[in-house]
C-alpha cells in the first residue's frame, strides 16, 4: 500500500471562497464542491478515445482474449458516435446563428 498515490483535490482560492459564500447563505458545501471540482475534470472524447486506442493495441500485443477486445472496440465505436453527435449538434446550432445573424429566421 505504500507504493499507492492518493489523489487529492485541491482547490483555488477562488473557488474556496464561492463555496464559503454559499455556506454564508444557507446553501450546500458539498455539492459545490462537488461540482467545482466536476467542472476541472473534465475528460474530452478525443482524449478517452486516444486511451481506449492505445488499450487495444496493448491488447493485441498481449494477445488477450478476443471478447474483452471486442469489449474496447465497441466502447471506441460508442466514443466515436457521442463525437459525431456533438459535432452535428455544433454545425445545427452554428447555422441557425448564422441564418438569425442574417435575418432569415422568422421568431
Amino acid at each position: 500500500m505504500s507504493g499507492v498515490k492518493r489523489k487529492r483535490n485541491v482547490f483555488i482560492v477562488k473557488q474556496k471562497l464561492e463555496i464559503l459564500q454559499n455556506l454564508n447563505n444557507g446553501e450546500s458545501a458539498s455539492t459545490d464542491a462537488e461540482d467545482l471540482l466536476s467542472e476541472r475534470n473534465i475528460i474530452y472524447h478525443s482524449a478517452a478515445l486516444q486511451s481506449m486506442e492505445t488499450l487495444l493495441h496493448y491488447m493485441g500485443q498481449r494477445g488477450l482474449d478476443y471478447g474483452d477486445i471486442t469489449v474496447v472496440r465497441k466502447i471506441c465505436v460508442d466514443i466515436r458516435q457521442e463525437m459525431n453527435k456533438q459535432q452535428e449538434q455544433k454545425r445545427i446550432a452554428d447555422f441557425s446563428k448564422q441564418q438569425m445573424l442574417k435575418g432569415k429566421f422568422l421568431v
